[in-house]
């Protein structure tokens, strides 16, 4: 695959990721699932939360290498 197809790829994984976090920010405290379903509401609610931070951590890591790599290339 080409870079810029790799790049768009992982931003996508990326925004995905933080709208997951978001969900899971907004189902804890603009619904309350917590309270209305109890453990079962806490445990969609951290695994939305932890699937987020899986998908949008990891790329930021990768984006910026692949970020440095092509700087490099560009000042030789």
């Amino acid at each position: 695959m080409k870079r810029k197809r790799v790049i768009g790829i992982l931003k996508t994984i990326m925004f995905l990721g933080i709208a997951l976090i978001l969900l899971g920010h907004y189902l804890l405290s603009g619904l309350k699932l917590h309270e209305s379903m109890g453990v079962s509401g806490i445990m969609i609610i951290a695994a939305c939360i932890a699937v987020g931070l899986i998908m949008s951590l990891p790329t930021k890591i990768y984006l910026t290498i692949l970020l440095m790599k092509n700087e490099q290339a560009q000042h030789k």
